[in-house]
C-alpha cells in the first residue's frame, strides 16, 4: 500500500512540474493572441505559413496571423493579420513570407515604408512578396551545377583540339602535287633525213 502512495505523490509531482513548464513556455514564447487592428495581403502562394504564425517588424512580433483564405476573383491566397494597436504601419508597407529555418517555420515579416499615410482597420497592403520555394532555388542549383561541370569537361577537349599540330600529309600526298603542277617539258624529235646513195 505505501508503493501506491509514493507512485500517486510521483506522478502528482510530475503533472504539476508539466503545467508549470507549459503556462513559462506560454508566457514567455508570447503565443497568447494579439489583439489589434486588422490588414490584409495577397500573395501568390503562402509557402506554408499558418493561422497564428508570427506577423514580425525587424524581428519583434507586432501581431499574428488571424486567417487565411482564397479570394475567389483574383485566385490568390488572402491573409488576414491582427496588428498590435500601438504599431502604425504606414500604407506602402511591404509584407514578406519568411522562412525562420531551414527546416520550416514560416513568419510575416512587415517592412515599413517612407509614407506619412498609416494602414488603418480593413486596409489591404498592397505591396507583397511571396516565399521562395526551397526545392525549387535547389533544384536550379543543382541542375546549373551539373551544366557548368558539363562545360568544363567539355572545354578541354576543345581546347586540346585547337592546340594539335596539323597532320602532316604522308609523302605519296606530298609528291602528288608536285608532279601535277610540274611543267612539262617535250623531248626534241630527231629528224632523219635521207641519205643520198
Amino acid at each position: 500500500m505505501s508503493r501506491s502512495v509514493v507512485e500517486t505523490v510521483l506522478g502528482a509531482f510530475v503533472l504539476i512540474g508539466a503545467l508549470i513548464f507549459l503556462v513559462f513556455s506560454y508566457s514567455e514564447g508570447d503565443a497568447g493572441n494579439v489583439s489589434g487592428y486588422k490588414v490584409s495581403a495577397n500573395f501568390s502562394g503562402i509557402g506554408g505559413l499558418k493561422v497564428g504564425d508570427d506577423v514580425l517588424v525587424s524581428g519583434v512580433k507586432v501581431g499574428q496571423v488571424s486567417s487565411i483564405e482564397l479570394d475567389p476573383q483574383q485566385y490568390l491566397a488572402r491573409v488576414s493579420m491582427e496588428i498590435d494597436d500601438n504599431i502604425k504601419l504606414p500604407d506602402d508597407t511591404v509584407a514578406l513570407i519568411s522562412s525562420q529555418s531551414l527546416l520550416g517555420g514560416k513568419y510575416m515579416a512587415l517592412e515599413p515604408g517612407g509614407s506619412p499615410d498609416y494602414l488603418e482597420d480593413g486596409s489591404e497592403i498592397l505591396y507583397t512578396q511571396a516565399p521562395q520555394n526551397l526545392e525549387e532555388l535547389l533544384g536550379k542549383f543543382i541542375f546549373s551545377m551539373q551544366k557548368s561541370d558539363k562545360e568544363d569537361k567539355e572545354e578541354p577537349d576543345v581546347q586540346a583540339r585547337a592546340h594539335e599540330p596539323a597532320a602532316a600529309p604522308s609523302s605519296e600526298e606530298a609528291i602528288k602535287p608536285k608532279m601535277e603542277t610540274a611543267p612539262v617539258v617535250e623531248e626534241p624529235q630527231s629528224v632523219t633525213e635521207p641519205s643520198a646513195e
